[in-house]
């Protein structure tokens, strides 16, 4: 299930414990869908960490910021795709699907309030945003004017990340990739020390068509 929703290809060993099988089982999966998008807006020296997490984690990642000074592939040498432009005109104009996750990382008003604006009204897997609790709570406030509803705001992953005490850029992509897996997969995000909850969760997406 984890490689078709990742859009991944490839063998795939049951083993004979805990499987149906009775004995080991080699499979190949083949899937028809093209990889789950990341797409980073702020081309910050956070932003380049993440895109290294988000490549592990398997999606295709897009970084767009309007400043081209920034946005340049010697400062993301591993996205697949930098796009200078606003990020609230690309959005509306990329295409998007069910497993897409927004991370905006601009962390200015008049970059942040029209391009969440848009995203939380996407059918989009996650939407997250950088910035202090304060921060939070102002643009809360600039998106509410700017006519976004409570219920779009719950939506909203901010401030973006599990509270994993970050303070370095990688140390905050993991916290930020931790989130949307667990968001994704449906996890707790607490430690699995001591939880009674299933280690693997069987809640999710549904399965993409596979060929």
């Amino acid at each position: 299930r984890a490689m078709l929703d990742a859009g991944r290809t490839g063998e795939l060993v049951i083993g004979a414990e805990g499987s149906r099988c009775g004995s080991p089982l080699t499979l190949l999966v083949e899937s028809s869908v093209p990889p789950p998008r990341m797409i980073v807006f702020g081309a910050i020296d956070f932003a380049a960490a993440l895109v290294r997490a988000g490549r592990f984690l398997g999606y295709r990642v897009t970084v767009c910021d309007a400043r081209p000074v920034f946005a340049t592939a010697a400062r993301f040498p591993e996205a697949d795709e930098i796009v200078v432009d606003w990020p609230h005109r690309y959005l509306a104009g990329t295409e998007v699907d069910a497993r897409t996750v927004l991370c905006v990382l601009t962390h200015d008003p008049k970059f942040d309030v029209p391009l969440l604006e848009l995203a939380l009204r996407l059918p989009v897997a996650y939407v997250g945003a950088m910035g202090s609790r304060r921060t939070h709570l102002e643009r809360d406030e600039r998106l509410r004017e700017a006519g976004v509803t409570d219920s779009q705001l719950a939506a909203l992953h901010s401030p973006i990340g599990l509270d994993l005490g970050a303070r370095t850029p990688e140390e905050t992509a993991l916290s930020i990739a931790a989130e949307i897996v667990a968001d994704r997969r449906g996890g707790t995000g607490l430690p699995l020390k001591g939880a009674h909850t299933p280690i693997h969760h069987e809640s999710g997406p549904a399965l993409v068509p596979v060929a």
